[in-house]
């Protein structure tokens, strides 16, 4: 079966808050993410796990509690792929006392590529995310030794194996 459909790459982003302190703060730049069409909000859940281990899911349109809004506008966002199971892994990622925010996306901005790749006759044989840590860590290794130079990432990108 060939599907005509231009779908980039999903990406599943578990985050922990100490102190399930969530604030809101970066939802504006989510916000516009989703407006500027790079990625597409699939599902987005919020769960606390208390001191004692229960968890509990957070309404994900005023996640700081203060009675406004700050997300209302993926309230009710859910394409089902996360399910019991996920949110059980998820909770269980995180201290007692603190939150963890689950966000599945897809990379918009990819898909007419991907698809454009695929009618020229090219398949995509691995999709891999270089965590963001690993990157940074890698500059600043290569900053330290002095080996780092002016080069892009396209000219020279940094190893996931440092």
């Amino acid at each position: 079966m060939s599907v005509n459909v231009d779908v980039g790459p999903i990406d599943y982003l578990a985050l922990e808050f100490p102190g399930a302190r969530l604030t809101g703060e970066g939802m504006a730049i989510l916000v516009d993410l989703v407006d500027r069409g790079i990625i597409r909000v699939l599902d987005m859940k919020a769960l606390v796990r208390s001191d004692d281990g229960a968890v509990t899911a957070v309404s994900i349109s005023d996640l700081d509690g203060d009675g406004t809004l700050d997300l209302a506008v993926f309230e009710g966002v859910e394409s089902d792929l996360l399910d019991e199971d996920d949110l059980k892994e998820a909770a269980a990622l995180v201290q007692p006392g603190n939150a963890v925010a689950l966000l599945v996306y897809e990379n918009t901005w990819a898909g007419p590529f991907v698809s454009a790749m695929r009618r020229a006759g090219a398949e995509v044989v691995a999709s891999v995310r270089v965590p963001a840590d690993a990157v940074i860590a890698r500059l600043e290794a290569l900053e330290a030794s002095g080996t780092a130079e002016t080069s892009t990432p396209s000219d020279a990108p940094p190893s996931a194996a440092g």
